[in-house]
């Protein structure tokens, strides 16, 4: 479960590093730089919610436990 955590986050980020170098890149045809950067940044934002699904399915099929501080007044 940890390397699939890992690739999407490391997945997550090469796709917000291509939108970036799609968006600072010197070129000729606008519409085409900023088809390709939203592209990008759709693949990125299709990344993210496929993580949290996983994530969620993980939990309820048992995979993963919640570790978090425990509830005190």
């Amino acid at each position: 479960m940890k390397y699939l955590v890992v690739a999407a986050f490391v997945g997550i980020l090469v796709s917000l590093g291509s939108a970036l170098f799609f968006m600072m890149r010197n070129g000729n045809n606008d519409a085409l730089k900023g088809n390709r950067m939203a592209r990008a940044l759709a693949v990125r934002v299709g990344l993210s919610i496929l993580l949290f699904v996983c994530l969620l399915a993980a939990w309820q099929l048992g995979y993963i436990q919640p570790t978090g501080l425990p509830a005190t007044r």
